[in-house]
Parts: structure tokens; C-alpha cells; sequence
């Protein structure tokens, strides 16, 4: 439920006599508009300004829902800066109030496509209702237990500090889940949630995680920092430096703490380098290339870096030299562009790791629709580094057949793709994309255990995902977790599953959840642990994956996608769907043995067709 109460804007009325009660035309001498400045309209009797107000404000207008947002000319709009810094004089531009959100919008039909983008997100309901009650400023917002107030027009990150965006909510609890089992390997971490906007991201954390982990939320902003204390007053969460209250530990009574967060007014990039921490998130608005190098600088041994880069034009080949100038890579668009992306992000967080004599181990890579999301755990050490930097490559891929293939030291282009397509066709078929990250995306025991944080904080939204990447994980074809009416707890993992759970779903639960806790490893011991976090990790996945609708027969009809999946899998190839691409198919299989299971299984569409002719013909007989 929303609550809005800012009062709206004085030219946004439903009758006439709203604008004439603003200009008091029943009161005696000359009256000022009450939506022009005096140097546009000077003050005048009331037949006239009835007149003007009339045929200028009231017929001037945008209307949605019935509220008419006539148009302004008072100076609400701030002029733009001139190349000194001073603000150029001269008039103020006539503008629009959007009844929605606070934006100011000069043209008409600018302010006609703004109002439009509303309805189609569902926010057509009024933010400037004067019926609300005074003491609800803000909209409140309720996600994951956490409860976080948001401003009017926090869904358009150019005209608001504290930006918020319902579409990533699914990105937040995959963070989430990352966090709490870092918790169980050691405890208390120092989290860092370095963009905080709302601090909904930090709040959760404190919230749900309480003595495991030490929160610290920054941003830049004057407004940001003030809306994030707010929230933790509305959550009963104590923000560091202010004055304590009663202490009742791990209760949730009205008015105690449950938790403590530092709120800090400071640059991502400074805290990052003045103090060190066990978890960082990066979430900037676009991409978070700039902060790399600070985030490395000080985290933690075997600690962990989130990184969500949401610039999805450079990342999906929409805008090659913004992808090159960020990312310092060369891609095109491609039917697998999705894990393309994702490669290239983890393949910019791997140098600026060894730039800091530090490698990585991936956990997690999830490329969706808005945005790309990476964790990655950090191994010091130059020889960790080394390794990773083994693992960026160039990617060799076919324009013509989509084929592809991750290029080796002193091999030739042309040589190096299985398919014919160089020599059968004339000109040049294939380019280098990248370099990319050619090592695996997921770590399956890590995925495991994100799995079980999952349906221990109740989070089903994103259980689905979590198991789809724990099968494309493992290249298997496992359809679902089915979660029975009878369900047995584990202590191990606290994971719920039914009897006979064991038999069918072993694999979950191959991994050693004993990790010690406390301070840092150095020497032998830190070797141990990477030694003992590689041989967690499973056979790799095969790189990329085929769309079987973008290698589809034509005049055949193909089969179903799970058939086609048994059918690869008998053949003796591994096989599993990806997250990526819902029609997409992750297999170890090269495309020229892709293609011929699906053909020696398509059935020509013309064969339903000559069926049905025979059985007319013989009726007619």
C-alpha cells in the first residue's frame, strides 16, 4: 500500500474555480497571476486576469485522471549553469508540474510521453493528493520485512538522489543469499553497501542477519544519507553514533534497536580505500567500472565482491565504443550476448583484481533483462592472480553459423572453428570478440547454500532461479525440486525436502559446510582454504549455449525442449537449460552435432498436412 501526502502543485487543478480562488478575484484592486511572475504579467483588475487565467492557464493544459496540470511560468524550473559555473540570466521557460511524480517538463508532448510512461508501469494514481494525512510524507514501501520510504519520483533516477527500482528486486535477494552464507563461514563480516539510495540493500541485511555481520551504508548524498537514517528509525534499527536505547537483545519490540548500521556521507570510491571489509556491493547507477580498483584495494582475504552493472546498452553490443571505453572489449551481437556480458564483466573485475596482485574465483553470473549481476570471492596472492589472468581469452565466433570457440595461443582464426563456413563462403566470416572470461560462472556448492539461505528467509521468488543455475551449474537436466507436503529438516543446510529426498537429490548436499570462522588465514592455512574451495567446485560447464529456435529447420517441425534435452543427453552429450535464454541449451555438443539431433528428430510440417488430405480423400470415397 502507498501513502502519498507532498502537497501538489498549484497549477495542477480539476476546475477553473480552483485557479480563480488562487487569484482571490472577489477582493477589491489590481491582483498579481498567481502562476506568472510580475515581469511577465503585471497585477490588474479582476476582469482581466479572469480572462487571462482563463485563456491562457486553463486552455494551456495536460490532463490525466481528470486533474488538469495547466502550464507555469514561474521560475520552478533551475536554469542551466554556464560554462563558469554561474547561472545564465535571461527568462524562465513555461513548463508542465507532472501530477505524478515532482518532474517539470517544458514541451507538451514531452510532458504527453512522460505521462504515458507512467500508465504503462501502473503509476497513474496521483502523488500530489491533498486528501492524505500531513504526517505521511513519503510512500512507503514493504520488501523482504524491511519497510523503506520513498520519494515521490524515486523511479526516475535523473530527477531523484534516492532512486528505487521494484524491477531489481530479485537482484537484492541474490545478494542477500550470497551474504548469509558468507555468514556461516565466518562471522561477524564487515559488509559494505557502498550506493545505499534508500538503504533498503543494508537494511535487509542488518534486519535479517542482526550480530552476524556489521553494516555500513554510504552515499554521496545530503538526501540519501537523511532518507537512510529515516528508514532505520522506521525499521527499529540504531544507526551508529546515535544515542542508545534500551538494550533487549534479538527482540523486536516496538522501539528497541534489533540492529546497528553505520550511515556514512562519503564518496564509494574513499571508504573503499580508507578502511577494509569482508563484503562490498557495487551498485551504481550504470556501470561500476570506476570502482573496481578501490574495491580491491582493501577487501579481505577469501572475502567477497557483488558487483550489479546495469548499463545494459554497452553490455547487450547496443553501443560497441561505450563497451569499448568501459569495458575495453570488442563484442557484436550474438545469439548467447547475454553470457557475453557476462564474461566481459567478470573478465573487467579479474584485471583489476591482479592490478591489486589478487585473483578471483567466481560464484555466481546472472545476466537478465535489466541488468548483470556478478560475485566473485577474492584469492590473494600474485600466483591467484596469474591464474586468473590465464583465463581471459578471445572468443572466435562465426557471423554466419553463430559458432564459436575461445581462441588458443598461436592458433589462426580461420583454423580454428569447427564449421566449414570460412572455406564455403567467400570473404570473411569470423571475428575475436573480447577478451572474455573463459573460466566457469557458477561454483555449485556455493549455489547449493544459497539454495538452502533461500528457504530459510522464505525468499520464493528467487528459488527458482537459484535451482536453474544450480543444474546449469552442473550441465544436468534435473527438471525441478519437488517440496512435498512431508518435510524433513536438515541441521546441515536447514533445507526442507521430502523423504526419500536423499536418493534423487544427493548432489545438493556434496559440500562441507565446516569452514572456520574468525580471523583472517595467512600462509598455509589461506593455502588450505583455496585448495579446499577448488575442490569444491565441480567438472566446468561447457562455455556459451544454442538457441534451438535460432538453429531451427525450416519446413520441420522441432521437438519439445525437454525431449530435445533427453535426446542430447543419449546421444552422450551433457546437457541442461540456462538462464540466459529461456529457449537456450548449454551442451558440451559442437553446433554441426547440435544440428544433427535436432534434424535426425524434427518431423517435416508437410506430413500432418498429407495425413489429413489422405483421410478427406478416403471420406470422400
Amino acid at each position: 500500500m502507498f501513502f502519498f501526502c507532498t502537497e501538489r502543485h498549484m497549477s495542477i487543478q480539476t476546475k477553473l474555480k480552483g485557479l480563480e480562488m488562487l487569484a482571490d478575484l472577489d477582493g477589491a484592486g489590481r491582483k498579481s497571476c498567481p502562476l506568472c511572475p510580475e515581469e511577465k504579467f503585471k497585477a490588474c483588475y479582476s476582469h482581466k486576469l479572469r480572462r487571462h487565467l482563463q485563456n491562457l492557464h486553463w486552455k494551456v493544459y495536460v490532463e490525466l485522471q481528470g486533474q488538469r496540470m495547466c502550464i507555469c511560468h514561474l521560475p520552478c524550473r533551475n536554469l542551466k549553469p554556464s560554462l563558469s559555473g554561474d547561472q545564465v540570466s535571461g527568462r524562465h521557460v513555461a513548463h508542465y508540474h507532472c501530477v505524478v511524480c515532482s518532474v517539470t517538463i517544458a514541451r507538451k508532448t514531452d510532458m504527453i510521453s512522460h505521462l504515458k510512461r507512467h500508465i504503462n508501469k501502473g503509476e497513474t494514481e496521483a502523488s500530489y493528493s491533498g486528501t492524505a494525512p500531513s504526517d505521511q510524507a513519503y510512500e512507503i514501501m514493504k520488501e523482504l520485512g524491511t519497510n523503506v520510504q520513498l520519494l515521490p519520483n524515486h523511479t526516475t533516477p535523473q530527477k531523484s538522489d534516492t532512486y528505487f527500482n521494484r524491477k531489481m528486486k530479485n537482484n537484492r535477494q541474490l545478494v542477500f543469499c550470497s551474504l548469509a552464507v558468507l555468514t556461516e563461514e565466518r562471522n561477524p563480516l564487515e559488509c559494505l553497501d557502498a550506493f545505499g539510495a534508500t538503504g533498503i540493500m543494508g537494511l535487509q541485511w542488518a534486519k535479517h542477519l542482526r550480530n552476524a555481520i556489521k553494516v555500513t551504508i554510504t552515499d554521496i548524498s545530503d538526501t540519501c544519507v537523511k532518507m537512510i537514517k529515516e528508514n532505520c528509525k522506521l525499521n527499529h534499527i540504531r544507526v551508529d553514533g546515535c544515542p542508545r536505547g534500551p538494550r533487549v537483545p534479538d527482540s523486536e519490540v516496538e522501539g528497541v534497536p534489533i540492529a546497528t548500521v553505520e550511515v556514512a556521507k562519503m564518496d564509494a570510491n574513499v571508504i573503499m580505500h580508507l578502511r577494509a571489509f569482508d563484503y562490498i556491493h557495487l551498485d551504481p547507477y550504470g556501470t561500476a567500472v570506476n570502482y573496481l580498483d578501490a574495491a580491491f584495494r582493501n577487501v579481505r582475504n577469501l572475502g567477497i565482491i557483488s558487483v550489479t552493472s546495469t548499463d545494459t546498452s554497452s553490455l547487450y553490443a547496443k553501443s560497441p565504443n561505450v563497451t569499448l571505453r568501459h569495458y575495453g572489449c570488442h563484442i557484436v551481437r550474438t545469439e548467447y550476448y547475454r553470457e557475453v556480458a557476462a564474461r566481459m564483466v567478470v573478465a573487467t573485475v579479474a584485471r583489476a583484481a591482479g592490478r591489486c596482485n589478487k585473483g578471483i574465483e567466481v560464484l555466481l553470473a546472472v545476466a537478465l533483462e535489466h541488468f548483470v549481476l556478478v560475485v566473485v570471492r577474492v584469492l590473494r596472492g600474485p600466483t591467484q592472480a596469474d591464474e586468473s589472468a590465464k583465463k581471459l581469452r578471445k572468443l572466435v565466433h562465426c557471423q554466419w553459423c553463430e559458432e564459436r570457440l575461445f581462441l588458443k595461443q598461436g592458433n589462426m582464426v580461420d583454423d580454428t572453428l569447427p564449421c566449414n563456413c570460412h572455406g564455403s563462403l567467400p570473404g570473411k566470416t569470423t571475428v575475436q570478440l573480447g577478451p572474455l572470461w573463459s573460466g566457469p560462472l557458477f561454483n555449485t556448492g556455493f549455489l547449493r547454500r544459497m539454495l538452502s539461505a533461500a528457504v530459510q528467509h522464505s525468499m520464493d521468488d528467487i528459488q527458482p532461479l537459484v535451482k536453474t543455475l544450480i543444474c546449469e551449474s552442473d550441465c544436468t537436466t534435473l527438471k525441478s525440486f519437488v517440496h512435498g507436503p512431508s518435510l524433513v529438516v536438515l541441521p546441515i543446510c536447514c533445507f526442507l525436502m521430502p523423504p526419500g529426498f536423499h536418493s534423487e537429490f544427493s548432489f545438493l548436499l556434496r559440500y562441507d559446510f565446516n569452514v572456520s570462522a574468525g580471523k583472517r588465514k595467512t600462509g598455509e592455512e589461506s593455502g588450505s582454504a583455496v585448495k579446499k574451495l577448488k575442490s569444491d567446485m565441480s567438472l566446468e560447464h561447457p562455455p556459451f549455449y544454442y538457441s534451438i529456435h535460432r538453429h531451427s529447420i525450416r519446413g520441420m517441425n522441432m521437438p519439445k525442449l525437454n525431449k530435445f534435452l533427453q535426446y542430447l543427453t543419449e546421444a552422450g552429450f551433457r546437457v541442461s537449460r540456462t538462464h540466459f535464454d529461456p529457449t537456450g541449451v548449454r551442451t558440451d555438443a559442437t553446433l554441426l552435432k547440435f544440428k544433427s539431433v535436432l534434424t535426425k528428430y524434427s518431423v517435416p510440417t508437410y506430413t500432418n498436412q498429407k495425413i489429413q488430405s489422405d483421410t478427406e480423400t478416403n471420406s470422400s470415397n
